[in-house]
């Protein structure tokens, strides 16, 4: 196959799917990325005429191959890989392979073929074969999101944080239950998934935002109610069955019982916890996981949570120091969900990190704390910019994430409402980052606690009091 594009008296052949866009001039190069990348700006007439294009789609497809993993080299950008997203090393998208680790990482894999984009870096040597023949990646695009909403997050924020008042409060009578000797219900507590699994299913990421909104008096009770919910959208993206997924919820909403016979002061003490304090802390998935013993109809799953969501899988963690193979998927799912929520809530010594600087802390700890690839199916069910991340657009206004997209982690909507240019308020504004038409981007995260604005959870949620 050979195209050949006329550009400025200059022919540039197409050969082996080879293209060479540098050699044009900078107006109508820029103009050509424009249009054969994005989709999003058609080129002029003069500049068609220029450029000699007569089928611009044919020009695309031929800037993304479809090669086998053995034919990687370190300068290829990385458009996407094929097959599940569960199969991908990397929790980002779209990049240039800079380091020989990324090769390794893909080849250790499951993957056997990947998307490669000409035009971002280098292309395979001349005379090797493609896996397929040239076409849209869209054909096997890894799914973003794998959930299933049927509203959006506006619209079931009111029945979510009713959900979350009713649920705390079960949990504080189950607390109080405990601290005085008596059994666990976990009745009640299969009926509080239930409600707050079909919140999940109706909108993913309401319930979740809203229970991260916690005082620092509340943490203990809604922490439990916020790890529930989390568990439960992390099963669902892992794809386990019904059962699987409610054994999930129960077990997120019990993993800290133990604290119920912590006693109170070190429980809600304001500072830095001595030696002493955080050993008397460290006890309480042992002291759980008597409780439970102790009560009727509590599975397997729950019991192995309650004992085991601080373990690590280098081996560091407590209270029996497992290491990744010996702690089950459940524990590991517990200890991800754990730590997110815990990073991100106002607690009595520390104010709550951003969502997504928390997940990118987290990255930062996944080898030697988190499993790898369960910690990238919880990135990809809450998004790379969770529901409520205040972030800066390409416009230089500030916005924060009211939605996630269907169709990329990386473009949410956002409700945009500060212009960093005149330092002033601007009317809110709703942009869906995911739309063609839309030429806004986000450039990078922004720190809440340096803006210090007093009202960016209600302007999220639309709530008072939040």
């Amino acid at each position: 196959m050979c195209i050949v594009v006329q550009a400025d008296s200059a022919v540039i052949s197409l050969g082996e799917f080879k293209i060479a866009p540098v050699c044009l001039r900078e107006e109508a190069r820029h103009a050509f990325e424009r249009s054969v990348w994005t989709n999003r700006e058609p080129i002029t007439p003069r500049q068609r005429v220029r450029l000699g294009i007569d089928t611009i789609t044919t020009l695309r497809n031929i800037m993304l191959k479809k090669i086998n993993v053995n034919q990687l080299i370190v300068g290829m950008y990385l458009h996407e890989v094929c097959g599940s997203w569960m199969e991908n090393p990397f929790w980002k998208s779209g990049f240039i392979i800079t380091d020989p680790k990324e090769i390794q990482k893909i080849l250790a894999s499951s993957i056997s073929d990947v998307w490669i984009d000409n035009a971002k870096g280098f292309d395979i040597s001349s005379g090797e074969s493609v896996a397929d023949e040239p076409g849209s990646a869209q054909d096997e695009k890894p799914e973003a999101l794998p959930q299933t909403k049927t509203v959006s997050v506006a619209d079931e924020l009111e029945r979510a944080a009713q959900i979350c008042a009713k649920s705390k409060r079960a949990v504080m009578a189950m607390f109080q239950e405990a601290r005085m000797g008596a059994a666990v219900n976990t009745a009640d507590a299969q009926k509080l998934v239930e409600d707050i699994s079909d919140s999940i299913n109706r909108s993913p990421n309401a319930l979740i935002s809203l229970a991260r909104l916690k005082s620092a008096d509340d943490y203990t009770y809604m922490h439990s109610v916020a790890v529930c919910a989390l568990m439960v959208a992390l099963s669902k993206c892992l794809h386990l069955d019904k059962a699987q997924t409610r054994s999930a919820g129960i077990a997120g909403l019990l993993h800290d019982l133990g604290k119920a016979v912590i006693p109170l002061e070190i429980l809600g003490k304001p500072g830095k916890l001595t030696d002493e304090e955080f050993t008397v802390i460290k006890t309480h998935p042992k002291e759980g996981h008597q409780l439970l013993l102790s009560s009727s109809g509590v599975d397997d799953i729950a019991l192995d949570v309650v004992l085991h969501h601080h373990e690590k899988t280098d081996g560091s963690g407590f209270p029996e120091g497992l290491k990744d193979s010996e702690i089950t998927l459940y524990a590991k799912i517990g200890a991800i969900c754990d730590v997110y929520d815990a990073i991100t809530s106002n607690r009595p010594y520390k104010a709550g990190w951003d969502p997504s600087e928390s997940l990118r802390k987290m990255a930062e700890w996944t080898h030697g704390h988190f499993d790898p690839k369960i910690f990238q199916a919880f990135v990809k069910s809450l998004g790379i910019y969770p529901i409520g991340s205040l972030v800066r657009l390409s416009s230089g206004r500030l916005g924060i994430v009211i939605e996630q997209s269907e169709h990329s982690l990386l473009q949410p909507s956002i409700k945009v409402f500060y212009s960093t240019y005149a330092n002033v308020r601007i009317p809110p504004e709703i942009i869906d980052l995911s739309r063609k038409s839309c030429k806004e981007k986000i450039v990078g995260r922004e720190d809440p606690a340096i803006w210090n604005f007093p009202d960016l959870n209600e302007i999220w949620s639309g709530l008072k009091g939040y």
